[in-house]
């Protein structure tokens, strides 16, 4: 299979068979599958869901989640049970343009792992558009992935890309910060956005707080979750180093101004560094010793090889890779 498209669905009963049309008119070039996960649907998705699957068995299949997961599960989900090459996610909305696809796989193509679409002329109300750009701009600065649009569905992506790693909260959007991690040829191309037809939003301020929440997680494991003692005891460093320099403040108030240090508040807060120091430095050593557990336990590397010319990948000893 050339190409998997993973749509996920949740009450969007009338926009499925337009979507369906419209993908397979897009989409009639290439070797394709289309996986519609329902997310919990109440409003018959499912029914409308089975009847495509008839009606195109050749193309169509349907992943049924017992509850509502979330739209990252569903995308989960969905390349977990996929079998094509490239990976195309779109939303069920009817917002994202299938025609664009094409577009996206001409930059698979030209040899970019990750295509991300950038809906420049976004079809959705202000309030929207404003914490999204705040968000955008917030997670390109963190991950040091510059995209003007993470939170467009519409994106493309080589399956190599997409191993080594699971997805959890809101944290799809987050994967061409993954793929950059380990080193992804990434792209943002525009695509077209039409305005909501039928149905109505699932998504909501609450959302983007989730969103820079799970950025806290994102940041550690692309910047330390191979060497954790960085972060925990950089920290500790700096704490042990305020800790003295409070120390240093209270000797010499002691010495110019004759100041008991039992009586200053200054000593409490030298104490509590000091003793907070020590805890984050035995923290990062006990994280270093779950990373290397981690690693070694399931003979994970901490690099990722783009290509091997004239050598025999290790674990295939039958198969030269060039």
């Amino acid at each position: 299979m050339e190409l998997s498209v993973i749509i996920p669905v949740f009450d969007e009963r009338e926009n499925l068979d337009p979507l369906h049309r419209d993908l397979g008119d897009a989409l009639g070039d290439f070797s394709y599958e289309l996986i519609f996960v329902d997310d919990g649907s109440s409003d018959g998705s499912l029914e409308v869901l089975t009847d495509l699957v008839q009606k195109d068995p050749a193309h169509t299949r349907v992943i049924e989640l017992r509850r509502n997961f979330g739209q990252t599960a569903a995308i989960a989900a969905g390349i977990d049970h996929s079998t094509g090459e490239v990976i195309i996610t779109i939303d069920a909305d009817q917002q994202n343009d299938p025609a664009d696809i094409p577009k996206l796989m001409k930059k698979i193509e030209e040899g970019y792992d990750v295509v991300s679409g950038w809906r420049i002329h976004r079809k959705d109300k202000l309030i929207r558009k404003v914490p999204s750009r705040i968000a955008n701009w917030l997670i390109s600065k963190v991950t040091g992935v510059s995209l003007h649009d993470y939170g467009c569905t519409l994106k493309a992506y080589r399956r190599e890309v997409l191993q080594g790693f699971r997805l959890y909260g809101e944290m799809h959007r987050f994967i061409p910060a993954y793929a950059g991690w380990v080193g992804a040829k990434i792209i943002e191309v525009p695509v077209r956005h039409h305005p909501r037809i039928y149905g109505k939003t699932k998504y909501g301020l609450g959302r983007t707080f989730k969103v820079l929440l799970d950025l806290f997680t994102v940041k550690f494991l692309i910047s330390f979750a191979d060497r954790p003692i960085y972060l925990f005891g950089g920290a500790g460093i700096g704490l042990l180093f305020g800790s003295f320099i409070m120390l240093a403040i209270l000797i010499g108030r002691r010495i110019v101004l004759n100041e008991h240090l039992i009586r200053s508040p200054l000593l409490l807060l030298t104490a509590m560094l000091f003793i907070l120091g020590v805890q984050s430095l035995l923290m990062g050593l006990i994280a270093e010793l779950l990373a290397r557990t981690y690693h070694e336990s399931q003979s994970k590397t901490t690099y990722s090889i783009r290509k091997l010319l004239n050598l025999r990948a290790i674990g295939k000893e039958s198969e030269k890779i060039a």
